[in-house]
């Protein structure tokens, strides 16, 4: 397994290694903030290139938060970047059938859009 997945989890720190600190906070709370229909999905979108762990991501989303973006919408961000992001895609495609992959992409997106837009409802 190691000799299988081991290039692919370089590969994977090797990417969220350059992404580190591309996109500001500022920005996203630019283009997701709390008057923005498709925030969830802005943020959604920003989050899967990236890649962090949960703990690595409670410091960026507390500021999202303090800069004003709803908390469902830096929920969904969050969620994103440890979820389906693409060094995780990467390496599960080296373990996962690729049809298997698009089904769990697929819920777990949803889930989280739906999250994300649930708890901006909860929470104005």
């Amino acid at each position: 397994l190691i000799k299988k997945i081991g290039i692919w989890v370089i590969i994977g720190i090797g990417m969220a290694s350059g992404m580190h600190g591309w996109a500001p906070t500022g920005f996203l709370a630019q283009i997701a903030g709390p008057g923005n229909p498709f925030a969830v999905l802005v943020a959604v979108l920003i989050g899967i290139p990236l890649y962090s762990n949960a703990a690595g991501m409670i410091p960026v989303v507390s500021e999202l938060i303090r800069l004003g973006v709803p908390v469902g919408t830096a929920l969904a961000f969050m969620m994103s970047v440890t979820a389906v992001s693409l060094p995780e895609t990467i390496l599960l495609r080296q373990v996962i059938k690729p049809q298997l992959i698009a089904i769990f992409l697929g819920i777990v997106t949803l889930s989280i859009i739906f999250t994300g837009y649930l708890f901006n409802f909860l929470l104005p």
